[in-house]
């Protein structure tokens, strides 16, 4: 498995692994303020702030010297790319599905927030897209991941990457029990509630952090793990939209 895992590229040494970890520490530290902007200041309210952001590390990861075959944007790997991410989309449409329709996990989708099924559609095909799916995938597992990768091998990429998406989640879930009825029900409110609340989104966003490391490896693109970053998200507020309504 280690084999499979840094098959393409061994981890660096001397003053390229020096180079390449200070690389890997200004993405984690841009990524850092960029998601305090995005939650914590007057840019919060701005759409592009984060798509804008992440233009930023992307010129500054060109600049350091990573490929777009490295960043996962090769053209001799679109097709294969298509076809994981749609794949896996496909396995969580399918998951999806299953959910709303059984009584016991249909009030984990109730999220205030697509109660209106016009928000829900806007959202799916057009904000999650734009402001969270693109512009994460190029940061986590185009940038990140690249220089991550020339650190220290695969292995690095799915431990710290994915824990470091996960963590990344953190601003975005300090409200999150108070907007899901099923997890108000299940988690309680007040502070203890919040926090467990953070905890489970830092958990299942690391998670789906390894899915999304495994389907960009597999595939060398980075349009495999878009495709299943963005039916996570664009279903789930289908879904919401769909069991307002039922």
């Amino acid at each position: 498995m280690t084999a499979l895992l840094d098959m393409h590229e061994a981890p660096v040494v001397g003053r390229s692994r020096a180079r390449e970890a200070g690389t890997v520490l200004a993405v984690i530290a841009l990524l850092a303020g960029l998601n305090a902007l995005a939650h914590f200041s007057p840019l919060s309210v701005w759409f592009f702030t984060v798509p804008a952001g992440v233009a930023v590390i992307l010129a500054i990861g060109r600049a350091r010297g990573l490929t777009w075959a490295e960043i996962g944007l090769s053209p001799r790997y679109v097709k294969k790319g298509l076809a994981y991410g749609g794949i896996a989309a496909g396995v969580v449409a399918a998951g999806v599905i299953a959910g709303v329709l059984l009584p016991f996990t249909r009030d984990f989708f109730l999220d205030e927030g697509y109660a209106s099924a016009r928000k829900a559609l806007l959202a799916a095909f057009v904000l999650i897209p734009i402001q969270t799916v693109l512009p994460e995938e190029l940061a986590f597992r185009g940038i990140l991941h690249s220089s991550l990768r020339r650190l220290g091998g695969m292995k690095t990429v799915f431990v710290a990457g994915s824990l470091l998406f996960g963590l990344w989640h953190v601003a975005s879930s300090l409200s999150l029990t108070a907007g899901n009825e099923g997890l108000t029900a299940a988690l309680g409110s007040g502070t203890g509630a919040q926090w467990a609340g953070i905890g489970l989104a830092v958990l299942a966003t690391s998670l789906a952090g390894v899915a999304f490391t495994w389907l960009r490896h597999r595939s060398n693109s980075i349009i495999a793990p878009i495709g299943l970053h963005w039916a996570f998200n664009a279903f789930g507020a289908l879904a919401a939209a769909a069991v307002f309504r039922m």
